[in-house]
Order: structure tokens, then C-alpha cells, then sequence
């Protein structure tokens, strides 16, 4: 079975579906039935098996790969870094509940 760092294109598992068809359109047809042996194997998304079929298909029938695999993925967003920038510092003001429903509160008289 293809372990996840094998696979022809990187982070495959998330590249969203919208941009899928474009991004194996440089692989040939042992590339693509690698991805979908992968995805059967692990997601099995059907959208996502459908595009890696109906791509399979079209190169069986002499469509030809064409471009470059593309290493980068712009369309996913980077991880974010570094954590909240919360501190003592930056924190608001104290805030007092509001005084309906405080049994307690000596301001409204009962």
C-alpha cells in the first residue's frame, strides 16, 4: 500500500476538491491510480474518487498529462504561527455582571 509520503503530488489529503483536476493534470495514469488506491485506502471521498476516475479514464482514451506537478499549494492556508497575542497587557477592562438575576447585588432592591 502507498504510505502518504510516496504519493506524486505533496498534502494531497489536503488539497481542496475544486482544485483537484487541475493539480493532476501533469500526472500520468500510474500517478493518478496511485492517488486513487491511496484515497480508497484511507478517505475514499467519493467526489474525490470520482475525479480520480474520471481523469484515469480520459488518459486511457489519449489524453496526455501536461504541465508540472505543482510542489506549492496557494489555495490552502499556511498554519498558523506563534499562538494568541493575549497578555495581561492587552486584556480589557474588568467587567461587572449585569445585576438582574444576582440575588446578592445590594443596588436592586428585591
Amino acid at each position: 500500500m502507498t504510505e502518504r509520503t510516496d504519493l506524486p503530488l505533496p498534502d494531497f489529503d489536503h488539497i481542496p476538491l475544486g482544485t483537484l483536476p487541475s493539480r493532476i493534470s501533469a500526472l500520468d495514469a500510474g500517478g493518478v491510480q496511485q492517488l486513487l488506491d491511496y484515497e480508497q485506502a484511507h478517505g475514499d471521498r467519493l467526489p474525490v474518487t470520482e475525479v480520480l476516475r474520471h481523469r484515469i479514464e480520459a488518459l486511457r482514451s489519449g489524453a496526455q498529462p501536461s504541465g508540472a506537478v505543482e510542489q506549492a499549494m496557494p489555495e490552502v492556508a499556511p498554519a498558523a504561527g506563534g499562538g494568541s497575542k493575549v497578555s495581561p497587557a492587552t486584556t480589557g477592562p474588568k467587567i461587572n455582571p449585569p445585576s438582574q438575576g444576582v440575588p446578592t447585588n445590594p443596588a436592586q432592591p428585591r
